[in-house]
């Protein structure tokens, strides 16, 4: 047995099916398939998994605590394993403080370099620091944002104090909070807010410390008055946690982030604002887009910071060769994207030392332009070649191509999937009887016969981030597709600027539905109730019995089909229900049967089965839903919070199917799927244009832009250099676009594949 490869023997984890299999090491192997074929199974839940799993029980039980638990995967055995980092494209998020200078340590040696030659001279490193007390502003704390009241609906201006004009919590009439006002003399307390002048309503917000004069008798004798501002300030945001907490979901209404009017949004204190570099302080610095910030640290010729600056000026170009170079170090981690913080996490392992890990990637195509793919191809390669093997799971051609070794899965999704149809390289791939294969030498062609718009939504002189005085018109009644790179402001005007002007649009998106771990496909789409009065029927019992949260679910587990044991300082264990073990119900209720099959089987069942097994028309008329938007492989059972961004995506695009008449909105709707999947997409997306609603689309699959009726594209680049019209018009007349990137790629694609 060489150490040459991983060698996985006996994978049986979710739908595969005893794979027995052997991947080269210090190589890039891309792992292909339609979704639900197996692919994550292998990847992540069997050989990902296993890697951390043993790397964690290395550490002792305190760290292992604080440690994301992995179980051990159903396979019989894994070789030759190595530690695994997974890149993949859970957003970064964070709290305010994490920003992408500090996630990436660019801030860290920028710190560094105003320390060493900034002027005047503030302090050591540490002191640039926002989240250091001693440079950080200390009225927003090193936040760049402050809490504050919205007046606007913290006063009624059509009641009278009387009335119950203040509606913040424990100031309505009769709470004791109100006296305070009404007994201060101050106010006519039957006058209607509307109707108070500007000193008076100056009085009522903002007045602090005054003494009062004319009070009535149940005043306080020593007691100042104090403005409804100040007063809320002061009990319920700055200092009295346990009121804040207290009355937590009551006041977060009231409450609005405003940028910190003392620093102004830069974080830190007037005495580090002072100290600057070519003119420049860190925050100016921090705030400039990434690509402007190389010119300004290759503008600094110092002899003591040349170790400082050459180290800057490569963390910032490893940046832009992953097409980052839009955003800018004072950017908030919490508001990137997924496939942003992908490349950021990809970008600090560039400069990792560590060689022989395993790095595996959850398809890095995601977000991106073709533009952008050959920069990321880049960095992979990079990866492979200082001695790591790199795991590709993707959809992408355009990755595809650089592996040195592939892996196709199938032959289909779900039970039909789990078995590895071909592995070998490339060119072996092109010429296998496989979906991956056929797909590959598909040859594209634009749409012979667009549709005719009915009517046009219009934007005028459009101002938001990139986006300046920009007018477009989106045809009506036809599917457009909205295309340019990553961060050229496509989301911004579709996302951001449409809805303002056009409410009626539904975005559907890849955001997660929120709902708990107990809802799944059956019972977010209504159908489980339907089963449930089926089974209730057919067995004369009661319908709730049926339901995992009622009458009927084991009482060992409460219906949810496991356990989670809770060992202190050690990892809690999540374990299937000894009791129930897994079906969720108890024994009584499991011998209840409809046409040979219990309430668990049923929720196990793949919405294909699901398809077979019934035949009622409501259920039925979901289930073929579902299946057109491709989530055949998903059971009714699993849960919602399991699956990925893209099939909640689908699962809100199957609850459209039979609206017509709308502005629909889909957001990347490409992502996760195989260009087998994308050719039954393109059918549900033209079904809904076809019932006369209007299709607008962020994408930058070539296959999709080659259907479109319209294209929009924006550019030319990312960040400041984008934000502009590039192309408005028909697909056939973009590929002679010069001024368009994607003109460029989309000809390219349809000429040479």
């Amino acid at each position: 047995m060489t150490n040459n490869y991983i060698h996985v023997s006996g994978a049986r984890e979710r739908n595969l099916k005893n794979i027995n299999i052997s991947i080269p090491k210090k190589e890039i192997t891309v792992f292909t398939g339609v979704s639900g074929s197996g692919k994550s199974s292998l990847v992540f839940d069997t050989i990902a998994a296993e890697s951390q799993r043993q790397l964690n029980e290395t550490y002792t039980s305190f760290i292992r605590h604080r440690m994301p638990h992995y179980g051990k995967p159903d396979v019989d055995s894994i070789e030759n394993l190595s530690v695994a980092f997974i890149i993949n494209q859970k957003r970064l998020g964070g709290n305010a403080r994490s920003t992408v200078g500090t996630i990436t340590d660019i801030y860290s040696v920028l710190r560094l370099l105003f320390s060493r030659i900034g002027e005047p001279f503030v302090g050591y490193s540490n002191v640039f620091s926002f989240n250091n007390p001693s440079g950080m502003c200390e009225h927003c704390e090193g936040l760049g944002k402050i809490e504050a009241i919205d007046t606007e609906i913290l006063l009624d201006k059509n009641k009278s104090l009387n009335e119950g004009a203040i509606c913040f919590p424990t100031f309505e009439p009769g709470g004791w909070r109100l006296t305070r006002y009404i007994h201060s003399g101050f106010f006519n307390n039957d006058k209607k807010i509307k109707d108070y002048s500007d000193e008076e309503l100056e009085l009522l917000l903002y007045a602090d410390g005054i003494k009062v004069k004319k009070p009535t008798s149940e005043w306080h004798k020593t007691s100042l008055y104090e403005g409804l501002i100040p007063r809320i300030e002061r009990s319920f945001i700055k200092k009295s946690a346990g009121e804040k907490i207290r009355y937590k979901k009551r006041i977060e209404r009231f409450i609005i982030k405003q940028v910190c009017p003392h620093c102004h949004g830069t974080r830190l204190n007037n005495k580090v604002l002072s100290c600057k570099v070519n003119g420049k302080n860190i925050a100016e610095c921090a705030d400039m887009q990434i690509n402007n910030l190389l010119d300004f640290a290759q503008s600094i010729h110092a002899s003591i910071a040349v170790p400082i600056t050459s180290e800057l000026v490569n963390r910032i170009q490893h940046m832009i060769s992953i097409g980052l170079g839009y955003l800018s170090l004072n950017r908030e981690t919490s508001t990137l994207s997924g496939g942003e913080s992908q490349r950021i996490k990809m970008v600090s392992q560039l400069g990792s030392s560590l060689t022989d890990l395993t790095y595996i990637f959850d398809e890095p195509s995601i977000g991106l332009h073709p533009h952008d793919i050959n920069k990321i191809n880049k960095l992979i390669q990079l990866l492979r070649d200082k001695g790591n093997t790199i795991l590709i799971v993707e959809h992408d051609p355009d990755i595809i191509k650089i592996a040195d070794y592939i892996i196709d899965m199938g032959p289909g999704a779900g039970t039909h999937g789990g078995k590895i149809v071909y592995q070998g390289n490339l060119d072996g791939l092109k010429t296998a009887n496989t979906l991956t294969a056929k797909y590959l030498s598909y040859r594209p062609k634009l749409k012979p016969d667009t549709r005719t718009q009915k009517g046009w939504l219009s934007i005028k002189n459009a101002t938001m981030h990139n986006l300046k005085n920009l007018s477009i018109d989106i045809p009506k009644g036809v599917m457009t597709v909205i295309t340019g790179v990553a961060g050229s402001g496509k989301s911004t005007l579709i996302n951001g600027i449409l809805p303002q002007l056009y409410p009626e649009t539904i975005l559907i998106d890849q955001k997660s539905i929120q709902t708990s771990k107990r809802s799944n496909i059956a019972t977010f789409t209504g159908i489980f109730d339907i089963i449930r009065k089926l089974f209730a029927k057919k067995s004369g019992v009661s319908a709730s019995l049926f339901s995992f949260n009622s009458q009927g679910a084991c009482p060992a587990c409460r219906g949810l089909g496991v356990t989670y044991t809770d060992l202190a300082f050690m990892d809690t264990i999540v374990t299937v229900c000894e009791e129930c073990h897994g079906n969720r119900y108890t024994d009584k209720v499991l011998a209840y049967q409809l046409k040979g099959k219990n309430i668990s089987d049923v929720l196990k069942m793949t919405v294909t089965e699901a398809l077979e097994f019934f035949h009622e028309k409501e259920i039925v008329t979901v289930l073929k839903r579902l299946s057109d938007v491709g989530i055949t492989y998903v059971s009714l059972g699993q849960p919602l919070s399991t699956l990925s961004g893209g099939e909640l995506q689908r699962i809100k695009l199957a609850s459209e199917l039979e609206n017509s008449g709308q502005i629909y909105v889909l957001d990347e709707p490409s992502t996760g799927l195989h260009m087998a999947d994308i050719r039954q997409l393109l059918s549900v997306m033209n079904r809904l244009v076809e019932q006369n609603s209007t299709l607008i689309v962020i994408e930058h699959n070539l296959d999709i832009i080659c259907q479109a009726d319209w294209i929009i594209d924006i550019g030319p680049y990312a960040g400041q250099n984008g934000g502009k019209i590039m192309f408005a018009g028909l697909p056939k007349n973009l590929i002679n676009c010069t001024d368009s990137l994607t003109g460029k790629y989309l000809k390219k694609y349809i000429n040479e594949k």
